[in-house]
């Protein structure tokens, strides 16, 4: 892999990073005050059902965590010689695979 594209991965996984920071943050408050207030799965649920704000920031948490985890993996691997094009390939692979998990579970938590 050439440099150019090392540093683009170590940008994005530093983005990547800090959008996951912002989004932690909102989705625990988001469970303390829930809690706090005594709402059920049920009731959280139904708050959610058909809200395009809340399905938007989870598609983002999604998005992120798809961009943010294979480029980790992609670096243990390396660490441990495996590199090429079938890493890069298996990385493509385990990012779609989360944006497919991801955005299910978007979509039953807010349809």
């Amino acid at each position: 892999m050439n440099t150019r594209s090392q540093v683009l991965l170590w940008g994005a996984q530093r983005a990547s990073a800090m959008l996951l920071a912002v989004c932690v943050i909102v989705h625990l408050i988001t469970i303390i005050y829930a809690v706090r207030n005594g709402l059920s799965a049920g009731e959280i649920l139904g708050r959610t059902r058909g809200s395009v704000a809340w399905g938007l920031f989870y598609a983002v948490f999604v998005a992120a965590v798809a961009v943010h985890a294979p480029i980790g993996v992609r670096n243990i691997l390396a660490e441990f010689g495996w590199r090429g094009r079938g890493v890069d390939v298996l990385m493509l692979v385990l990012a779609l695979t989360l944006v497919m998990w991801g955005l299910r579970a978007v979509w039953a938590v807010v349809s």
